[in-house]
């Protein structure tokens, strides 16, 4: 036998699969003893099959490095799945809906009155050093008041089990194609396993998409135009934007096929012609979609795109200056944020965060640096941050000093010790930290998928589980136990 939960060590941490040694959660009793009756071969086979089916799907990411520039990966995947008890998810989920549900309020107050800034809830400070916060579209509301009608809010489970939301992704959230195909990949390797387990789906997601995007159409027709708005075929995320496209049976365009004409409206240009456009799933940053409005350079975007959408005869998502509140600082003040709009406590916890900008606070990160975690306010995938029980003195220097000149642009946290699940690693399986990034869709209704993209550190201890800097993924099964 391969796999012995016997030797499988926890080390004191949350495990989501084993309570402890040789001990399954109660809704992994039936994986864990599949997976103990593999040989070496079968396991050997089974990875083997998964790593056939990403390449025959053409599951691919792009990473940069200084010496290769860009170059396409096959997406590192772990054939063991994440498991989630679905009465544990069904709490998750009504804390996903509140969170977005006031971080939408929250930005159309920015955007508009900004009451939460007159009553004193929210520092103007934060606002006004904003690098997302657009002032063109101040006065502005969109149709029901859905700035982020995409987000990918990132959960995190420390060693007691508590589960906190790490950070909000509002602007251009990515990975959900990963999900799914995570999903048609399990199906192909473990087809059998579906069968011992109530595993609620994942697959209707492109057309909940679809049907959330449609009801933002500005013509009342039974079937609007939609197009996925890439920056090309060297950006990242340009698989995921082919994918959604296809799976949507929407157009996939970049910015030279769209035009704007006199009258304000968007269309798209086709060998019949041009195409009027009702609804733009845009894959592009701000600042680089309408260079009469942003940056005057930008070859990705479409002239007179924002005097459309202003105009209200195209629909954008997500909508331009949603990123104001895909900001670490503004997630510092989340739960103050939902008590202020829904008179709710937070459902889901944020992880305990240290506000640089104010003076106490920046006094003991400074003092504490090499206990916390420092992440500046708005960059992403990993990058720019300080892991202070991992980093040199040399380093904690560097980030005092960066934090004395700009704390307004940073927070810290206190080290998390990440959940950890059964990994691969060669012929048997080791514990590795893990994230989750659920998609959550506002239109009419707020609908959040069931379960996400598990990812994975796969190195050794580390817990950064960004692919672009080693990570995985697993395929993450809501599993309902009552309907066995």
């Amino acid at each position: 036998m391969t796999i012995n939960w016997k030797t499988y060590s926890c080390h004191n941490l949350h495990d989501e699969m084993l309570v402890s040694s040789n001990k399954p959660r109660h809704y992994a009793v039936d994986l864990c003893n599949y997976l103990t009756d593999l040989s070496v071969d079968e396991l050997t086979d089974y990875k083997t099959a998964a790593d056939l089916a990403i390449q025959t799907m053409g599951v691919t990411f792009r990473v940069y490095n200084d010496e290769e520039g860009s170059i396409d990966r096959a997406w590192p995947f772990d054939i063991i799945p994440r498991l989630i008890d679905k009465k544990e998810w069904q709490i998750i989920e009504v804390g996903l809906k509140q969170r977005v549900k006031a971080l939408n309020l929250f930005i159309n107050d920015l955007y508009n009155q900004q009451n939460i800034i007159k009553d004193g809830i929210f520092p103007a400070q934060l606002l006004e050093k904003s690098k997302n916060f657009l002032p063109q579209c101040k006065g502005f509301t969109p149709p029901l008041g859905i700035w982020a009608h995409i987000c990918g809010s990132d959960l995190v489970r420390d060693s007691d089990g508590t589960v906190y939301v790490l950070e909000d992704n509002l602007r251009v959230p990515s990975g959900v194609s990963y999900m799914l195909e995570n999903r048609q990949v399990m199906k192909r390797v473990f087809p059998e396993m579906f069968d011992k387990y109530t595993i609620l789906p994942v697959d209707d997601y492109p057309s909940a998409l679809y049907d959330m995007l449609a009801q933002f159409s500005p013509r009342d027709i039974a079937e609007p135009e939609i197009v996925v708005l890439s920056p090309g075929i060297y950006n990242s995320a340009y698989f995921e934007h082919a994918y959604l496209a296809q799976q949507m049976g929407a157009e996939l365009v970049v910015g030279n096929d769209l035009v704007v004409d006199d009258k304000d409206c968007v269309y798209m240009r086709t060998i019949e012609g041009l195409t009027r456009v009702d609804v733009i799933y845009r894959r592009i940053d701000d600042l680089f979609l309408d260079p009469e409005v942003f940056n005057p350079d930008s070859t990705l975007g479409v002239p007179g795109l924002m005097r459309a959408w202003q105009a209200g005869n195209v629909a954008l998502a997500n909508a331009p200056g949603a990123g104001v509140a895909d900001d670490k600082a503004v997630y510092a003040f989340v739960p103050e944020i939902i008590k202020y709009y829904l008179g709710e406590e937070a459902i889901l916890p944020n992880v305990p965060t240290y506000k640089c900008i104010n003076a106490d606070e920046q006094a003991y990160v400074l003092n504490n640096i090499d206990k916390l975690v420092v992440k500046p306010a708005n960059e992403s995938g990993g990058y720019g941050m300080l892991i202070g029980p991992h980093a040199t003195a040399k380093e904690h220097q560097e980030f005092k000093e960066l934090i004395k000149a700009d704390p307004r642009n940073y927070i810290a946290q206190p080290m998390l010790m990440l959940s950890t699940a059964p990994t691969m690693v060669d012929n048997h399986v080791e514990p590795r930290h893990l994230d989750l990034r659920p998609f959550i869709l506002s239109g009419e209704q707020i609908t959040v998928t069931t379960g996400g993209l598990t990812r994975v550190a796969l190195r050794k201890g580390s817990i950064v589980v960004n692919s672009s800097q080693g990570g995985g993924s697993k395929d993450t099964w809501i599993v309902d136990m009552e309907a066995l």
